[in-house]
Protein backbone atom coordinates (compact mmCIF):
# COMPACT_ATOMS: atom_id res chain seq x y z
CA UNK A 1 0.00 0.00 0.00
CA UNK A 2 2.65 2.80 0.95
CA UNK A 3 4.53 1.60 -2.83
CA UNK A 4 0.99 2.09 -4.55
CA UNK A 5 0.86 5.57 -2.68
CA UNK A 6 3.96 6.61 -3.49
CA UNK A 7 3.94 5.73 -7.26
CA UNK A 8 0.44 7.02 -7.60
CA UNK A 9 1.54 10.41 -5.89
CA UNK A 10 4.74 10.29 -8.56
CA UNK A 11 2.60 9.72 -11.33
CA UNK A 12 0.30 12.52 -10.43
CA UNK A 13 3.25 14.57 -9.27
CA UNK A 14 1.61 15.14 -5.84
CA UNK A 15 5.17 14.95 -3.91
CA UNK A 16 6.65 17.75 -1.95
CA UNK A 17 9.02 19.85 -3.57
CA UNK A 18 11.71 17.97 -3.24
CA UNK A 19 10.52 14.86 -4.37
CA UNK A 20 13.45 12.25 -3.80
CA UNK A 21 13.51 13.36 -0.54
CA UNK A 22 10.03 12.34 -0.61
CA UNK A 23 10.46 9.13 -1.86
CA UNK A 24 13.26 8.11 0.25
CA UNK A 25 11.60 9.08 3.51
CA UNK A 26 8.24 7.04 2.22
CA UNK A 27 10.34 3.63 1.06
CA UNK A 28 12.84 4.43 4.55
CA UNK A 29 9.63 4.38 7.02
CA UNK A 30 7.74 1.68 5.95
CA UNK A 31 11.25 -0.55 5.98
CA UNK A 32 12.02 0.11 9.81
CA UNK A 33 8.10 -0.06 10.37
CA UNK A 34 7.90 -3.61 8.61
CA UNK A 35 11.19 -4.43 10.22
CA UNK A 36 9.80 -3.55 14.45
CA UNK A 37 6.63 -5.56 13.19
CA UNK A 38 9.00 -9.04 12.08
CA UNK A 39 10.56 -8.02 15.66
CA UNK A 40 7.38 -8.50 17.06
CA UNK A 41 5.91 -11.43 16.09
CA UNK A 42 8.10 -13.49 18.65
CA UNK A 43 7.34 -11.53 21.90
CA UNK A 44 3.61 -11.64 20.84
CA UNK A 45 3.45 -15.22 20.44
CA UNK A 46 5.42 -15.46 24.32
CA UNK A 47 3.49 -13.03 25.75
CA UNK A 48 -0.18 -13.60 24.35
CA UNK A 49 0.06 -17.35 22.53
CA UNK A 50 -0.28 -15.57 19.21
CA UNK A 51 0.81 -18.42 17.61
CA UNK A 52 -1.22 -17.82 14.27
CA UNK A 53 0.93 -14.59 13.78
CA UNK A 54 4.54 -16.94 13.43
CA UNK A 55 3.75 -17.60 9.18
CA UNK A 56 3.50 -13.50 9.11
CA UNK A 57 7.13 -13.48 10.23
CA UNK A 58 8.85 -14.20 6.66
CA UNK A 59 6.91 -12.12 4.61
CA UNK A 60 6.87 -8.99 7.23
CA UNK A 61 10.66 -9.48 6.56
CA UNK A 62 10.45 -9.74 2.82
CA UNK A 63 7.90 -6.87 2.46
CA UNK A 64 10.79 -4.71 4.74
CA UNK A 65 13.86 -6.02 2.51
CA UNK A 66 11.89 -4.80 -0.49
CA UNK A 67 11.15 -1.26 1.13
CA UNK A 68 14.78 -1.37 2.33
CA UNK A 69 15.97 -1.97 -1.35
CA UNK A 70 13.89 0.22 -2.72
CA UNK A 71 15.14 2.60 -0.24
CA UNK A 72 18.38 2.45 -1.50
CA UNK A 73 17.93 2.04 -4.95
CA UNK A 74 16.13 5.76 -4.45
CA UNK A 75 19.27 7.13 -2.75
CA UNK A 76 21.65 5.88 -5.02
CA UNK A 77 19.57 6.05 -8.66
CA UNK A 78 17.77 9.33 -8.35
CA UNK A 79 19.78 10.87 -5.78
CA UNK A 80 22.82 10.22 -6.93
CA UNK A 81 22.55 9.04 -10.57
CA UNK A 82 23.90 6.01 -10.04
CA UNK A 83 27.63 8.24 -9.71
CA UNK A 84 30.30 5.58 -8.02
CA UNK A 85 32.65 8.41 -7.22
CA UNK A 86 29.62 10.49 -5.67
CA UNK A 87 28.21 7.33 -3.85
CA UNK A 88 32.05 6.56 -2.23
CA UNK A 89 31.82 9.70 -1.27
CA UNK A 90 28.32 9.86 0.41
CA UNK A 91 28.52 6.61 1.87
CA UNK A 92 31.57 6.83 3.47
CA UNK A 93 31.21 10.31 4.70
CA UNK A 94 28.26 10.57 6.08
CA UNK A 95 27.74 8.68 8.87
CA UNK A 96 23.76 8.32 8.66
CA UNK A 97 24.65 6.50 5.01
CA UNK A 98 27.17 4.62 6.08
CA UNK A 99 25.20 2.94 8.85
CA UNK A 100 22.03 2.43 6.67
CA UNK A 101 24.21 0.56 4.17
CA UNK A 102 25.40 -1.48 6.58
CA UNK A 103 21.73 -2.61 7.45
CA UNK A 104 20.70 -2.88 4.22
CA UNK A 105 23.38 -5.37 3.31
CA UNK A 106 22.04 -7.51 6.37
CA UNK A 107 18.67 -7.48 5.41
CA UNK A 108 20.02 -8.72 1.48
CA UNK A 109 21.13 -12.09 2.68
CA UNK A 110 18.41 -12.80 4.57
CA UNK A 111 15.81 -12.04 2.43
CA UNK A 112 17.59 -14.02 0.15
CA UNK A 113 17.74 -16.67 2.55
CA UNK A 114 13.87 -16.77 3.80
CA UNK A 115 13.20 -19.67 1.63
CA UNK A 116 12.45 -23.09 3.03
CA UNK A 117 14.88 -24.56 0.34
CA UNK A 118 17.98 -22.23 2.17
CA UNK A 119 16.28 -23.25 5.62
CA UNK A 120 17.35 -26.83 4.51
CA UNK A 121 20.60 -26.11 2.46
CA UNK A 122 22.29 -24.06 5.91
CA UNK A 123 20.54 -26.30 8.84
CA UNK A 124 21.13 -24.58 12.01
CA UNK A 125 23.62 -22.05 10.54
CA UNK A 126 20.13 -20.46 9.22
CA UNK A 127 19.00 -19.28 12.50
CA UNK A 128 22.44 -17.94 13.50
CA UNK A 129 22.26 -16.22 9.87
CA UNK A 130 19.28 -15.02 10.31
CA UNK A 131 20.01 -13.64 13.90
CA UNK A 132 21.62 -11.04 12.23
CA UNK A 133 17.82 -9.44 11.95
CA UNK A 134 18.50 -8.02 15.50
CA UNK A 135 22.02 -6.00 14.35
CA UNK A 136 20.10 -4.50 11.14
CA UNK A 137 17.44 -3.17 13.34
CA UNK A 138 19.77 -1.72 15.58
CA UNK A 139 21.75 -0.21 12.87
CA UNK A 140 18.42 1.01 10.81
CA UNK A 141 17.23 3.05 13.94
CA UNK A 142 20.61 4.54 14.20
CA UNK A 143 20.45 5.63 10.80
CA UNK A 144 17.11 7.04 11.20
CA UNK A 145 18.51 8.96 14.24
CA UNK A 146 21.20 10.38 12.40
CA UNK A 147 19.71 11.05 9.76
CA UNK A 148 17.20 13.66 11.65
CA UNK A 149 18.98 16.71 12.59
CA UNK A 150 15.92 18.18 14.34
CA UNK A 151 13.63 16.58 16.13
CA UNK A 152 14.99 13.26 16.99
CA UNK A 153 11.81 12.00 19.28
CA UNK A 154 10.11 9.38 16.34
CA UNK A 155 13.54 8.03 15.78
CA UNK A 156 14.01 7.19 19.70
CA UNK A 157 10.73 6.20 19.90
CA UNK A 158 11.61 2.95 17.44
CA UNK A 159 14.81 2.45 19.47
CA UNK A 160 13.20 2.13 22.71
CA UNK A 161 10.29 -0.29 20.94
CA UNK A 162 13.57 -2.23 19.52
CA UNK A 163 15.43 -2.66 22.42
CA UNK A 164 12.35 -3.62 24.15
CA UNK A 165 11.34 -6.25 21.50
CA UNK A 166 15.29 -7.32 22.02
CA UNK A 167 14.94 -7.55 25.66
CA UNK A 168 11.74 -10.17 25.50
CA UNK A 169 14.10 -12.58 23.60
CA UNK A 170 16.44 -12.63 26.65
CA UNK A 171 15.92 -16.08 28.80
CA UNK A 172 14.99 -15.36 31.78
CA UNK A 173 12.53 -12.20 30.49
CA UNK A 174 11.36 -14.37 27.94
CA UNK A 175 10.45 -17.57 30.90
CA UNK A 176 9.16 -15.07 33.11
CA UNK A 177 6.88 -13.30 30.45
CA UNK A 178 5.71 -16.93 29.46
CA UNK A 179 4.85 -17.54 32.97
CA UNK A 180 2.93 -14.88 33.47
CA UNK A 181 0.91 -16.07 30.24
CA UNK A 182 0.51 -19.26 31.72
CA UNK A 183 -0.40 -17.76 35.12
CA UNK A 184 -2.85 -15.60 33.71
CA UNK A 185 -4.56 -18.29 31.73
CA UNK A 186 -5.18 -20.51 34.69
CA UNK A 187 -6.30 -17.48 36.93
CA UNK A 188 -8.69 -16.97 33.93
CA UNK A 189 -9.46 -20.43 33.74
CA UNK A 190 -10.10 -20.78 36.93
CA UNK A 191 -12.41 -17.53 37.15
CA UNK A 192 -14.64 -19.56 34.54
CA UNK A 193 -14.57 -22.94 36.64
CA UNK A 194 -15.91 -20.66 39.65
CA UNK A 195 -18.68 -19.01 37.85
CA UNK A 196 -20.27 -22.07 36.08
CA UNK A 197 -20.24 -23.83 39.77
CA UNK A 198 -21.66 -20.61 41.02
CA UNK A 199 -24.61 -20.88 38.14
CA UNK A 200 -24.77 -24.18 38.88
CA UNK A 201 -25.70 -23.87 42.84
CA UNK A 202 -27.95 -20.83 41.85
CA UNK A 203 -29.37 -21.32 38.74
CA UNK A 204 -30.96 -17.83 36.96
CA UNK A 205 -34.92 -18.40 37.59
Amino acid sequence: MPLGLLLWDWLRDNLTVNPIQDATARTGKPALVLLVLTLAVTPLNTAFGLGRLIPLRRWLGLYAGLYAALHFMVFIGLDYGFNIDLLREAIFEKRFALVGFAAGTILLPLAITSTKGWMRRLKRGWKRLHRLVYLAAILAVVHYVWLVKSDIREPLFYGLVVLILLGLRIPPLRRAVSRLRRLRKWMSLELQSRFRGQQEIHPTP
